[in-house]
This record gives C-alpha cells, structure tokens and sequence, in this order.
C-alpha cells in the first residue's frame, strides 16, 4: 500500500471516531502528514478523504490556497513596485494573512458549515517563505466549530511540524496523522 493510501486509512480510522465536544479551536485541528514528493497524488485522492469523512457522518468541504498569493498580490495597488524593489516587500506579509482569512470566511459563509463539519485546507506547500501555517491555522481555526483538516506537505517528529522539510519547525496542538502511525 503507498503512503498516500496509509494516509487515507489512518485518516479514515481517526474521522470515525465520536468526537469530543468543548475542545479548544487548537484541539479540533487534524494535519495529516504526507511526503512533499507526494503532492499530487494527494490531490488526485482529496475524494477518498471526502468519502471517509462522509462514511462518518460528517460534512466535508475543501478550501484550495494554491493560488491565494497570486490573487492577493494582483489586488495589491503596490504590487508592482513589489516586483521591482522585492526588498519592500513586507516581510511576513501580515496583508496576505488578512487577505485569507477573509477569504476563508467569506468562503465558510457561503457553505452549510456546522460543528459536525469537516474544512479541508490544502494546497499549504505554496505559502512557504510567505506566511507561518501555523499562524494561519491559529486563525482559521477559531472561525469554525467543526473539524479543520490541514494537508500538510512536511514531517512530523517529537511534536515538531517541519513544513517542506525546512529547518524551522514549531510544536502545535493538532492531531497529527501520517501514513506510518495507524489509529
């Protein structure tokens, strides 16, 4: 079986399982765990992860950050002068942040999100050198009361997430789910 299928049964193993109500937004987070050189085979099964979750009796919906950078910058006034002078660049971008949790919200507005929802975030990879995940999960988990789900291209050792591998790393409270843990 390959990594991304071990995935998908540790992931549906742990949606199955009654969940706790009255945890912390930082608690009803899920990063599952996957090998960078795995990207589009994970998105090639983003459906059986929506079919486990249904399996479960839980609403699943998928919200894409692939192209969230490009279109914030092509809405910025000073994009261009961005390009030309990179070092003015705001370093992070808290604008961008912003930018995508408004979208986030504007997007869980227009679904039927309940607390007996899952909101699955993917496309992560693209926000490297950018913007903090976990910065970005702190604030999109408050705005739901279900489960997010976070498609996490990186490693997860000693409770440390290195996204893309990188050196950085940061402890989180998430589940973590990866194709070498079953539950």
């Amino acid at each position: 079986m390959n990594r991304i299928k071990k995935l998908i049964e540790s992931y549906s193993n742990f949606i199955s399982v009654p969940w706790r109500e009255g945890v912390a937004a930082e608690q009803r987070v899920i990063f599952c765990i996957y090998n960078m050189d795995d990207e589009l085979k994970l998105r090639s099964h983003l459906g059986e992860f929506q079919l486990a979750t249904s399996k479960a009796n839980h609403s699943w919906f998928q919200f894409d950050l692939t192209d969230t950078f490009a279109e914030w910058m092509s809405q910025e006034r000073y994009a261009k002068s961005f390009f030309k002078k990179p070092e003015t660049f705001p370093d992070p971008p808290e604008y961008y942040l912003k930018y995508l949790i408004k979208k986030f919200e504007t997007y869980l507005r227009s679904k039927q999100i309940d607390d007996d929802s899952v909101v699955c975030i993917y496309g992560v990879a693209s926000l490297f050198g950018f913007l903090s995940v976990s910065n970005l999960v702190k604030e999109f988990s408050r705005l739901l009361e279900g489960r997010l789900v976070v498609m996490f291209p990186g490693s997860y050792e000693n409770n440390i997430y290195r996204h893309l591998d990188a050196y950085d790393g940061w402890n989180y409270h998430a589940i973590p789910i990866t194709s070498n843990k079953d539950f």
